[in-house]
């Protein structure tokens, strides 16, 4: 299901360390919007309301929407700052986005049918070299998350960048470099045989003396 994020923030003109912390004792997060071709915009968010959102996976790779004085803007949150030992907030930075600009982003990979994988079944076990991709795309492209689909693996089986399946007009920044795609095509995931014993249904290896 889609989600819908907006954060309710109000303009502030102080700057300094001294001002973000008066900000934080009142419960409220610094932030700054940029980008866009628009003037840098600093606003200051309930720290309470931006916590719940961010409990969100999707909060980090989706178009939201910012309302700085009741006005609406629409970005992606490109960075966030938080308290070295406390479960705190300090800084937000968001970036603007309008339709057509070409964003880069880190999305989620979703692992589906990981259970019922035959290397699975066989005894194997799941690698996960990377829980996310960089993608390249315009804003109303970003997706939310890119799907990998394991219901087919078996044991030795790999799957890789260019094996994943992207939508429409969204690119990896990993291949998007120059020279051959299979150059950068890192692996995803992998199911291999459990260290000290081979998977049900695998030949045994030969022992050495």
């Amino acid at each position: 299901m889609q989600e819908n994020f907006e954060i309710n923030a109000v303009s502030r003109n102080d700057q300094g360390k001294g001002a973000s912390r008066r900000l934080r004792r009142e419960g409220m997060v610094p932030g700054i919007i940029y980008g866009g071709g628009q003037d840098p915009q600093m606003f200051a968010t309930q720290h309470n309301e931006l916590i719940q959102h961010l409990d969100h996976e999707a909060f980090y790779s989706h178009i939201l929407t910012v309302k700085v004085d009741g006005k609406a803007q629409k970005v992606v949150l490109k960075d966030l700052q938080r308290h070295p030992s406390k479960p705190f907030v300090t800084h937000v930075d968001l970036l603007r986005v309008v339709a057509g600009d070409r964003i880069k982003m880190h999305v989620p990979l979703h692992f589906l049918n990981e259970a019922t994988a035959p290397g699975v079944k066989a005894g194997g076990q799941i690698s996960h070299t990377v829980t996310d991709v960089e993608v390249i795309c315009e804003a109303q492209n970003l997706p939310e998350y890119i799907e990998v689909d394991m219901g087919a693996m078996n044991v030795g089986d790999i799957i890789h960048l260019t094996e994943l399946k992207l939508p429409e007009g969204v690119a990896l920044v990993a291949l998007s470099h120059g020279g051959e795609p299979a150059d950068h095509d890192s692996a995803v995931v992998s199911i291999h045989a459990p260290r000290g014993g081979a998977a049900e249904g695998s030949e045994e290896g030969e022992t050495t003396e």
